[in-house]
């Protein structure tokens, strides 16, 4: 709601009948003050200010929705009674002894300041309307101080109740957008929690049950009991079904792709206090990281011809560095294991004081891919790896080699702050 006038358009107010009320008491006011005023002067000659004091009155029923009309119709009443007090006896039958001013200006003067559109012309009216009731041109205390009563101190009132309004109109809107802005970014975190949780399950869940149907495939292919080989059969069965729903539920899950600048405030859920999570000298309440080892030992179970090679010690890098490339080397031998079954797959680690490598590179397929294991992919694998080793300094770089095989290449470095790791705000 931004306005370059607080008072909208005369089309768009609408009032209660409350408001309509005190109109009406307001006019009923201004004419038993006028009555009252005839019977104590008992003036018979003078019938045309009582006839425009009347319809001056009646107007008041108007103040709210065209309160510039209103002003303009007390100045056309005050006018008999200017005219006869500057110019005397060019309107006999006027009275011109007391103020010069409809008993109703008050209640114009206060109604153009707070509901008139237009501050410059209300003003100019108002001014008008004051220097008539106060006379300056014959300055007596007796007439000026009724004057400014009259017309001067209801215009200052009004304003004071216009910017009042304002005020609260604006600190209305700025409250209303505060709540807008504060839907937003909660709709954000969920939106960034939904795409996190999609990528933790594809890392974790997919490799899992990937493995489960190779060792259950295995086991089909090499028991000699029927029972055995149907039961194999089965369970590797129940795991591609498990990995097409887990598909589905991941598409769920993601949100749409996420800016750079995004990513740069997003998280990867291990939390931060601002500690220096850095090198070889660990907190004791950080966990450590992953052993790439044992991956590799529960791939190699699951049928996977896999050579190992380490260099270097792996107890320089921290546990948010540790449980990264375990993530990487984890998806690396995930999609091998889809889309190049039965391929050798070699993986290298070599840790230095700086900079931790990782190659993960898969010969050509000796056969196509698994269809049920490559339509299990959700496409979130290395989109989300790249978005990991970028959070914490890293960069990850995966193609296919030129024997046909496929690489995943990633260095990262062995240590960052706790404040830059991978956390959710």
């Amino acid at each position: 709601m931004e306005r370059s006038e607080w008072m909208p358009e005369r089309t768009r107010i609408s009032y209660s009948w409350g408001d309509r009320a005190v109109d009406l008491v307001l006019c009923l006011l201004v004419l038993a003050a006028l009555a009252a005023i005839l019977r104590s002067t008992q003036s018979t000659k003078d019938w045309i200010s009582p006839m425009l004091q009347a319809f001056a009155a009646f107007s008041l029923l108007f103040r709210r929705t065209a309160p510039m009309w209103i002003t303009g119709l007390m100045l056309v009443a005050a006018m008999p009674l200017f005219v006869e007090g500057v110019f005397p006896g060019t309107m006999p039958e006027v009275d011109r002894a007391g103020v010069w001013v409809p008993l109703a200006a008050p209640f114009a003067c206060y109604s153009v300041m707070v509901y008139g559109a237009d501050l410059a012309r209300g003003w100019g009216l108002t001014g008008v309307l004051t220097l008539i009731a106060t006379r300056p041109w014959t300055p007596e205390v007796d007439i000026i101080a009724p004057g400014l009563l009259l017309t001067a101190v209801p215009a200052l009132a009004g304003m004071y109740v216009r910017s009042q309004r304002r005020l609260a109109d604006v600190l209305r809107d700025r409250a209303e957008r505060a709540e807008r802005e504060q839907h937003l970014l909660t709709e954000q975190a969920r939106s960034e929690e939904r795409a996190k949780l999609a990528v933790e399950m594809h890392d974790i869940i997919t490799h899992r049950v990937s493995l489960m149907v190779l060792h259950a495939g295995a086991l089909e292919l090499s028991t000699r009991e029927d029972s055995t080989r149907v039961a194999a059969g089965e369970l590797r069965s129940a795991g591609h079904q498990a990995l097409e729903e887990l598909r589905e539920f991941l598409g769920v899950l993601r949100s749409p792709p996420a800016t750079a600048d995004d990513e740069a405030g997003d998280s990867g859920g291990n939390g931060a206090s601002g500690r220096r999570d850095g090198g070889p000298e660990q907190a004791a309440d950080e966990p450590p990281g992953p052993d790439l080892a044992r991956l590799v030992e529960e791939s190699t179970a699951a049928g996977m011809r896999i050579e190992f090679v380490r260099t270097g010690n792996p107890g320089v890098v921290s546990p948010v560095i540790g449980r990264t490339a375990y993530r990487v080397v984890q998806e690396a031998l995930s999609n091998a294991i889809k889309h190049a079954p039965g391929a050798p797959v070699e993986v290298r680690a070599r840790y230095d004081a700086e900079q931790l490598h990782l190659t993960v590179r898969n010969a050509a397929p000796a056969r196509g891919p698994v269809v049920e294991l490559s339509r299990s992919g959700s496409g979130v694998g290395l989109m989300g790896l790249r978005q990991r080793v970028g959070l914490v300094g890293g960069e990850l770089n995966a193609g296919p080699g030129q024997d046909g095989g496929f690489e995943v290449d990633a260095r990262l470095p062995v240590f960052v702050p706790a404040s830059e790791a991978p956390h959710r705000r």
